[in-house]
Order: C-alpha cells, then structure tokens, then sequence
C-alpha cells in the first residue's frame, strides 16, 4: 500500500485556481520545512492529496522529495505530477503543516463521468449528508 500526504492549499480557493497560478510558470513544486522521514514510502506511488477550504478535492502523484539547505535552513521541496486526479470531496479539520494519509484512509477517485461533472460544493454536501 503506497503512503500518500495531505496538505491544505493556502491563496486557492479552487482547484481551476490552482491550475492558473501554475500556468504564471510556477513549477509544481510543494514547499515545507520538514522533510518527511517515511520519504522512500511516499516515492513508491503515493499522491499529495489536497485540501481546499476544509474538503479534500484532488490529489497529484509524488515525484520527488528533497531536501534543500543545510541546518537551520534546510527546507524540503515536494515535487508533484501537473497532472491533478480530482477525488471524491471529502471533508477535512484544518491542521498545520503536512500529515500523512494511509491509502485506506484516502477518498477515491472520481471517473471523468457523471460524477466527474458535479460541482464541487454540490458534491461535499452530497458527502456530507451521506448520500454519496
């Protein structure tokens, strides 16, 4: 089972923004200050799940981590596929920093059918009510 990350998504309140700040040329590029220590499990197919505004709405496969700078300065830089996976909304407490996400703990997938084609408030309510 691949171990995956979750992290929340801070200046986007949608997953169409965060496709725009990255065509501005920014590289899909995930910074944090602690390199995580199960790094070797996370490169072995696992994805960085993103939370937007309390809902877990897309996750992106891990390429890379790496760790930049030495000592106090030392940073970790997360690298993802620019390809997003969106996922079923699943809700999410607003925690710091990063955690790790068990693949059995992650929502699934979503087809690029029907349930592709709800908006996403409609689906975390949806969610919510326990009816999907």
């Amino acid at each position: 089972m691949a171990l995956n990350m979750i992290k929340l998504v801070v200046g986007c309140d949608t997953i169409e923004d965060l496709l725009a700040w990255h065509e501005a040329g920014r590289p899909w590029i995930m910074h944090t200050r602690q390199t995580p220590k199960r790094a070797a499990e996370l490169l072995d197919g696992g994805s960085l799940y993103r939370v937007f505004k309390g809902v877990i709405m897309c996750r992106q496969t891990i390429l890379a981590v790496e760790t930049v700078g030495e000592g106090a300065v030392a940073r970790c830089q997360v690298t993802v596929d620019p390809e997003i996976v969106r996922v079923a909304p699943t809700p999410r407490r607003a925690f710091q920093g990063w955690r790790y996400l068990d693949a059995k703990d992650a929502p699934p997938d979503l087809s690029g059918g029907v349930d592709g084609d709800i908006p996403p408030e409609l689906a975390r309510q949806l969610r919510e009510a326990g009816a999907w």
